[in-house]
């Protein structure tokens, strides 16, 4: 889809319901993904990373933080390979998702590698276009499989990481 204003107030009232209902355990709650991105196409799914800012209690704040976003109807899913380290929840909890959530740890290699992903995208026009023609040409690739599209965006991400370091 074209870019659509309203995903930044959908990411924002998401942003306030976890972190009201997380009881303190989650502490950074970022938009990321290409909705994220303003002028960029985008499948209409709003990617949040949430993180818990606890290494003491790392294992029981994300534990307690997912079953927290749960209660917002969100589900469970098995985290893609490149997001490993993280637990997947999506609204909602049956059919196509509207909103994802990856949950992890402040200073995680997935947290960082998503904000340097968003920021270089949102800052490099020419960068974000070239996005925009691999994530089309993807998905015609593969034609729609959802997995195969986020394998073969993982590594223009990967691209996209390597020449920032």
């Amino acid at each position: 889809m074209h870019f659509d204003p309203r995903w930044k107030q959908e990411f924002e009232q998401t942003r306030s319901g976890i972190l009201q209902s997380c009881n303190g355990w989650v502490t950074q709650v970022e938009h990321i993904g290409s909705t994220a991105i303003s002028g960029m196409i985008a499948q209409p799914i709003i990617d949040i990373v949430a993180a818990v800012d606890d290494d003491q209690h790392r294992e029981q704040a994300i534990e307690e933080s997912s079953t927290l976003i749960e209660g917002l109807y969100f589900g469970r899913r098995q985290p893609p390979m490149w997001a490993a380290e993280t637990i997947v929840l999506e609204k909602p909890r049956g059919g196509d998702p509207t909103h994802r959530v990856f949950l992890t740890y402040t200073g995680s290699p997935f947290l960082r590698s998503a904000l340097l992903i968003r920021q270089r995208l949102a800052d490099d026009r020419e960068l974000s276009l070239r996005f925009e023609t691999t994530k089309v040409d993807r998905w015609r690739h593969g034609e729609g499989d959802p997995n195969r599209y986020a394998a073969d965006k993982s590594v223009f991400f990967a691209h996209v990481i390597e020449q920032a370091e």
